[in-house]
Formats: C-alpha cells, structure tokens, sequence
C-alpha cells in the first residue's frame, strides 16, 4: 500500500502511532520498504514493525502507574538527576529491543532509519542545546509550521543511522536515546563517538530519506502526533494527524491512563484510515450471472 513511513516524534504522543499502526496493519498490506522515525516516533516504528504495540504501550502504563514522581527532588537534593523519565526511557529500551528484537530489526525486509542532530560546529555544546531548544519552542508556538526551520539556520545537520549498520543492541539504544536527546529531560547522547540531540531540532517530521522513494514515484505515509492548521502538499506523499489532540504530556510519567488513551484513539483512527483506503481501492468488476437453464 506504501513504501515509506515516516513516524514523528512527540514523546507520549507516540502511543498514539502506536495503535494507529497496530489497527492499519490488522486491516491492509503495511509492509513499507522503509520506515523513519524521530525521538518517540523512532522508537514507535521499531517495536510496530516487531508487533509489539499493545504490549509496549501497557508495559508503560503500568510503569507509569508506579507513584514516580515527574520530578524527583530528593534526588535533585543528592545531586543525581531529577527527572526519572530518563532511567525509565533507557530501561524501557533494554527491555523491548534486546538482543532478539535487535536482530529481527536488522534481518526484517523494511529498513529503519532513526533521525537524529548534530550540534552547530561555531557554537559550544552548552549553548547550542538551549538555544535549539528555545528555538524550535518559538517557531512551533509563533508559526506551528510542520517541518520548522530554525534548527537549520542556527547549523544544527540532520542525520540519519540505519539500523542494518548497527553492531549490537547497545548501539541501537544509544541511537534511540541520542534521537529523543531533550536536556534535561535526557541528556546529550553520543553516537559515533561525537554528541547528538533530539533529530526534532532539525525537523520533528523526518521526512528527507521519504524523497528518493517518491521520485521513484512510490507512496509515502507521514505519521504526525499533533495537528496542525494546514498541512504540507507533496506528490506521491500523505500527511496524518490525529483526529483530536493526543490529551498526554510529552514526558509525563504518572499518567497511565493518558498512556492507554493515546493508544486507544490511535487504534480508532487506524481503523478509519484502513476502512477509507479500502473503499478507494478500485473495485475488480465481476461477470455477469449465467441466465438459469431452460
């Protein structure tokens, strides 16, 4: 049905593609040659092409149903970090895509890729990551645009790791955590030995690697996770957004039920994207009955 899938980032807001791929893939031929995905979005398209959706999604709302605190202050007392989210991120990780997930990702007929930046090379790494930050605030609450553009003037460089190039499952890890690299929720990942942030920084819509197939003429699918006003026009590409506002904090981690909510209202609008893709599809027509005997 599509060639490519793009998964957007927006942290819990990813649950949402994770049931929206979940009831899709239940109901058409979901079998992407390539498949990209940013921060949250990235880790959404590996445990979907794993069909690890429902699991997933309920092993972090129970984890979300623990008593966790968002912020921990006495650990933030003792100097350790204060925002549990990162622990349970990395954990999490390890948990899904160890070694057998692992290797069922880069044996599997589509290829991943996990969209992540690079800091500008003119500015020091203390400045640059806040400055990326306020920057990409400012432009998604002044212009809300899709794919923004301050990331890029500031010299923040997209780049792209595939997962077929990976060694071990460590790397894959450190790869998914560089891509959501949101300081001081998470810190500064490290990938190929030099440091990488949140792929969002660039653009939280990582399309750039959808461009070849499209040329090609193939068809694309972009996963969103929040709406927007308008949305980009693209030959052979097709942007979807939620029917509503994905109702979760980013980082939240004491809101189970906004976990199974988001997945939930993923699954209805999968199945409605399913059910409005299969009334399009042209319909074979059938011989006319043979006239009775006699």
């Amino acid at each position: 049905m599509v060639d490519a899938v793009a998964f957007a980032g927006g942290g819990n807001r990813c649950y949402w593609q994770g049931g929206f791929w979940v009831a899709a893939a239940e109901r058409l031929d979901l079998a992407p040659a390539l498949v990209v995905g940013v921060s949250g979005g990235a880790f959404a398209a590996c445990y979907s092409l794993l069909g690890q959706g429902r699991a997933v999604m309920e092993r972090v709302a129970q984890g979300c149903a623990e008593g966790r605190p968002n912020i921990d202050w006495v650990a933030a007392c003792r100097g350790c970090r204060p925002f549990p989210v990162s622990g349970m991120y990395r954990d999490l990780l390890d948990a899904v895509l160890g070694p057998r997930g692992f290797a069922a990702l880069r044996a599997g007929r589509t290829e991943v890729r996990i969209a992540l930046s690079r800091p500008p090379r003119r500015l020091p790494l203390a400045l640059a990551v806040p400055l990326g930050i306020l920057t990409y605030q400012i432009e998604k609450t002044w212009r809300a645009p899709v794919h923004p553009r301050g990331g890029r003037a500031l010299g923040f460089r997209e780049e792209f790791v595939a997962v077929r190039d990976l060694a071990a499952p460590e790397e894959l890890t450190s790869a998914l955590l560089a891509s959501a690299s949101v300081p001081p929720f998470l810190p500064v990942g490290r990938v190929g030995g030099a440091p990488a942030l949140d792929g969002g920084l660039v653009d939280n819509v990582p399309v750039t690697p959808l461009a070849p197939i499209e040329a090609a003429g193939g068809r694309t699918l972009v996963l969103l996770t929040r709406r927007y006003r308008t949305l980009p026009e693209h030959p052979g590409r097709t942007y979807l957004q939620p029917s509503a506002p994905v109702a979760i904090g980013q980082f939240d981690i004491t809101d189970p039920e906004g976990i199974r909510r988001a997945f939930a209202q993923g699954l209805e609008d999968g199945a409605a994207f399913a059910a409005a893709q299969r009334t399009r599809r042209p319909v074979r027509p059938q011989p006319a009955p043979s006239p009775p005997p006699g």
